[in-house]
């Protein structure tokens, strides 16, 4: 299964984890604006990561 991982570079750990068969990059994009918006205001750096699980 692949996955979408939302990576919080300053805190060095995984906000989110969604299934791309279920949520597109656009799903994923709202998603970050509205439930991890506090890491960046608080100015830290998040990264989208593509994950393959077997």
């Amino acid at each position: 299964m692949e996955f979408r991982e939302v990576y919080c570079i300053s805190c060095k750990k995984v906000v989110g984890c969604y299934n791309i068969k279920f949520f597109t990059e656009d799903k994923i994009a709202e998603i970050i604006q509205t439930n991890h918006v506090s890491h960046i205001r608080n100015g830290h750096e998040v990264n989208l990561r593509k994950l393959i699980k077997n």
